[in-house]
């Protein structure tokens, strides 16, 4: 019989519009602004007694709090309005301390059936809802120090291959010192220096009976440093962002010293927070001889509680910015590691330090910037009041202490970590890649729509209107059908805003143009099929006939226009960057799903009236 779906036709249709409705309904739920704890390392946890100790803070400050939860390691606190955001964090960081990471957030209130479902709302990009917006600045002065660490050991390396007596002194200025009895050692040692390292600038002196020989870094080879030290940063903040899946990110150089990040859609910002700005910087040092002089040495702090303190080598080994792959595993005895692949110049290094020194002690040295907060009161807008003001304060303590059982090369473990959650955010770092230098948090926010709240309604308006004058045009030109078609139209809207939140895409002010484009495609086949229905009725065809011929006749038409416009699509995806790509996105999904609702689910629709009736006229 012409104009009749067999039932599973039918029953598929309604399940496919039932999946889309349930799938799009968590964008009806606005998030809630929000404050997330976490603890500034993976062995702290936030507990019940650090949720009630803020939620009375903020209680005491007058902002509140809509709800708090409390998860394995985290806890979230819910706000009213979002103007609350900024205060609540200042209030909760005083009330914390430096322990915690208190970071801005967004929190779902998707109902639980249907997040058990696995639905939730669609990503919104920066332009439209915001996401979370870092500043890092970059510190060169510790860039600097850090290479100028290895170069002093590469050089006190070589003066001891050569067999050339020294005494080693303090840095002074970021330069290297090293004093000699007579100025004949001086000129040799002078000579040697120039041909090995020809980005030092040399300086001679006299002091308390000593030839000095002062090293100082080039100017170009400072400026060279920094330029690395800012590049280094960048790519492995890239890699960083990469490894938290962050859909649509900026990442991007700014000045001098410094590095965007803009985040569309985190949910997790305190752990974005956490592994962008971690510095989880090593040092590999040899432990000190037991004759060792004190300027030539260093004492440290164990990680763990209860041990004493160790004295090492002032020289560095090598640094975690030659580490070229970490992954977290188990040793025999089930405890965690990670296990380390150097590059070649690292590798080397390695090599040559411990194949002297097999039977001695090497320490791996865990650096971190931790961050301190003081207040001040000072004066603003006339009134005192009390401002916090972050700094940071660089953490060295020893991870492992380990003897030298053979010469070490491009592969080795480090073991000593406090669990599996250090080991794997350790291994996540290094194999990101090492910074060069560590990186501070300038200025950190929420980002709200960049183009304004006026243009984001306008752009909303477009989409309503569109709709509108879309559906005034087919209803005016189709009549009856032209309802058929209005509600295959929102049934369409209702697919593509599921197929999004689904995969996860990014929706972006361009891309509620590509919808806006997607109304005008999706009526563009029911127009085909509808005036290919009424020329065969024309043409003197029997209406059950026309209808059965206008579908099947058109359809090749619309799918070969389709195809075409999904060709393009594609194209500008592959080579087109953040907003190029929200318009193909949706106007690809677009095409997908209007194929769907302006072929079957006009087709069923008109089938179920229709089909099997003997009908004299059509509204069309």
């Amino acid at each position: 019989m012409l104009n009749k779906y067999p039932l599973w036709k039918y029953l598929l249709i309604l399940v496919v519009l039932g999946i889309g409705f349930i799938y799009s309904a968590p964008n009806l739920y606005p998030d809630d602004p929000a404050i997330q704890l976490s603890g500034a390392s993976t062995a702290l946890k936030v507990e019940q007694a650090d949720v009630e100790r803020v939620s009375q803070a903020l209680k005491d400050a007058g902002i509140a709090v809509k709800g708090a939860s409390l998860g394995e390691k985290s806890a979230l606190l819910r706000l009213t309005r979002q103007e609350d955001q900024l205060p609540a964090k200042d209030v909760v960081r005083r009330a914390l301390g430096d322990d915690y990471v208190v970071a801005l957030n967004l929190a779902p209130t998707t109902p639980d059936w249907l997040r058990s479902l696995g639905a939730s709302p669609m990503k919104l990009g920066l332009d439209l809802s915001g996401g979370v917006h870092f500043l890092l600045e970059v510190d060169m002065d510790k860039a600097v120090g850090a290479r100028m660490k290895v170069y002093e050991g590469e050089v006190k390396s070589l003066l001891r291959k050569e067999r050339l007596r020294y005494r080693s002194l303090p840095q002074q200025d970021g330069a290297i010192q090293l004093g000699f009895s007579d100025a004949e050692s001086l000129d040799k040692v002078a000579g040697l220096i120039r041909k090995d390292f020809p980005d030092f600038a040399q300086e001679r002196s006299e002091r308390n009976g000593l030839q000095v020989l002062r090293l100082a870094l080039t100017p170009a080879k400072l400026a060279e440093i920094r330029e690395y030290s800012i590049k280094q940063n960048l790519t492995t903040v890239r890699n960083r962002v990469n490894e938290l899946g962050v859909a649509e990110p900026l990442v991007q150089r700014q000045g001098a010293n410094r590095i965007v990040v803009e985040l569309p859609g985190v949910q997790d910002t305190a752990e974005a927070k956490r592994i962008l700005g971690k510095t989880a910087n090593l040092e590999f040092r040899l432990a000190a001889e037991a004759d060792a002089s004190r300027a030539t040495t260093e004492s440290f702090e164990f990680r763990e509680e209860g041990r004493p303190p160790v004295a090492l080598e002032r020289g560095v080994i090598i640094t975690g910015d030659q580490v070229t792959d970490a992954q977290a595993s188990f040793d025999e005895n089930a405890r965690p590691q990670v296990n380390i692949r150097l590059d070649g110049h690292g590798g080397e290094l390695m090599n040559r330090a411990t194949r002297n020194n097999v039977g001695r002690s090497m320490a791996v040295v865990f650096i971190e910037q931790k961050p301190v907060t003081r207040y001040t009161k000072q004066m603003v807008d006339g009134v005192e009041k009390e401002v916090a003001v972050s700094a940071f304060k660089e953490e060295k303590r020893v991870i492992s202490l380990a003897t030298i059982q053979s010469p070490l090369g491009n592969s080795f473990r480090i073991t000593g970590l406090d669990g599996p959650g250090e080991s794997s955010e350790l291994a996540l770092l290094l194999r990101a890649g090492g910074l060069a230098a560590p990186m501070y948090f300038a200025e950190e926010r929420t980002i709200g729509p960049s183009l304004g709240a006026e243009n984001i309604d306008l752009g909303i308006q477009a989409s309503l209107w569109g709709f509108l004058f879309v559906g005034l045009f087919i209803l005016a030109i189709y009549k009856f059908f032209g309802i058929l078609a209005i509600i295959a139209l929102g049934l369409n809207m209702v697919l593509l805003v599921a197929v999004m939140s689904l995969l996860g895409a990014t929706l972006t002010l361009p891309g509620i143009a590509g919808i806006v484009l997607t109304m005008g495609m999706a009526v563009d086949a029911n127009v085909l099929i509808f005036s290919r229905i009424r020329e065969e009725i024309a043409n003197g065809m029997a209406i059950q006939r026309a209808i059965h011929e206008g579908f099947d006749r058109a359809f090749s038409a619309i799918l070969d226009g389709n195809l075409t416009t999904l060709l393009v699509g594609a194209i500008l995806f592959a080579m087109g960057t953040g907003p190029i790509k929200g318009f193909a996105v949706t106007m690809s999904l677009g095409i997908a799903t209007s194929m769907f609702t302006a072929i079957y689910v006009t087709r069923g629709m008109v089938n179920l009236i229709y089909g099997g009736r003997n009908v004299k006229k059509l509204w069309i």
